[in-house]
């Protein structure tokens, strides 16, 4: 009996040393990944066995009982956090747990553009791979009602700038995101306004720096066709400005302005109206509502393309005459 004793206790030490060495193996060595690494999806309401059940049918695991020894010897089986996770190729399963406890989800982005219009901005939210769709199948004047800004116009009220976020972020969120970062970047830019503006509301500096940040791409720019903006507008003066008439043609634009496209009334042609259209016609950036509501000093009161990019400023009539000869003409 000694002897069988012995020898049980032997073969059982032996199958103990076996076990922990596969283990010790099993926790240092990487996970079967490809060089450029995963992102791998931890499904909310997961449970340890389901995720090292997938991660052999995946075969980033060859034995999944081993990782749920680990998981439970670690202490982590019960911190592990949904999301969507990057795990680089050398990733071992200590590290693999410690990433999707880490609750470090990977962050996704798109970017609104300068100078967008609502459409186009719809258009790259329809388009994204990532945020969850819900707004689809819904117009202009619906999507706000679902964002809960239904007695607003969609127009110039969501800022441009490069949004991240994680999978699963709906497009309500997204939007509502980038509306509120614009309604807190004109309000603060508004209590710093200067004085003396022809502009009654933080919406009518909207409207002038959407017609701003379309008018030029300079930033050296921006203040001073801001400043013929603001004189014109106190002199009673039609804005007169090309991008407003391409917003009011719609469809109808072809890449061309012509003489009837200037003559031809809509609300938003500044060459037929007085003052600013009934609503901004792009997004501005935050530079464009800085510059409209602390324009430069000055005295031009027009400008034309020079065709590099910039535009020639005039005082006088006459003088802005000449330039369109000298640059939009001849050329």
């Amino acid at each position: 009996m000694n002897r069988l004793l012995g020898i049980t206790i032997f073969v059982l030490s032996l199958l103990m040393a076996w076990g922990w060495l596969e283990y010790d193996d099993f926790v240092h060595q990487p996970l079967n990944l490809p060089p450029s690494g995963i992102n791998y999806h931890l499904q909310a309401g997961t449970s340890l066995r389901a995720l090292a059940d997938d991660l052999q049918q995946t075969e980033i695991i060859q034995k999944p009982i081993l990782l749920e020894i680990l998981a439970r010897w670690s202490g982590q089986a019960g911190q592990l956090k949904a999301g969507e996770y990057y795990l680089p190729a050398d990733t071992t399963p200590t590290q693999l747990l410690q990433i999707l406890s880490s609750a470090r989800v990977v962050q996704h982005s798109l970017t609104i553009i300068e100078g967008w219009t609502f459409r186009q901005l719809m258009k790259a939210v329809r388009a994204n791979p990532v945020l969850v769709k819900t707004l689809d199948e819904l117009d202009d004047q619906q999507i706000m009602a679902r964002l809960g800004y239904e007695n607003d116009h969609p127009e110039g009220r969501f800022y441009p700038d490069t949004y991240h976020f994680p999978r699963g972020t709906t497009d309500v969120e997204f939007l509502q995101r980038a509306y509120r970062r614009m309604q807190k970047t004109l309000q603060d830019a508004w209590t710093e306004r200067a004085s003396d503006l022809p502009l009654k509301t933080p919406y009518e500096a909207l409207i002038l720096a959407s017609i701003i940040e379309r008018e030029t791409g300079l930033p050296n720019e921006r203040e001073e066709i801001a400043g013929v903006f603001v004189r014109r507008l106190k002199r009673g003066m039609l804005l007169q400005t090309d991008p407003t008439v391409i917003y009011g043609m719609g469809e109808r634009y072809d890449g061309n302005i012509r003489k009837r496209d200037l003559t031809r009334d809509t609300p938003y042609n500044t060459y037929t109206r007085k003052g600013l259209t009934p609503t901004p016609i792009a997004m501005p950036s935050g530079a464009a509502i800085e510059a409209a509501l602390n324009p430069k000093a000055g005295k031009s009161l027009y400008f034309v393309a020079t065709g590099d990019g910039g535009h020639y400023f005039s005082e006088t009539l006459k003088e802005h005459n000449n330039a369109v000869r000298k640059y939009q003409l001849k050329r």
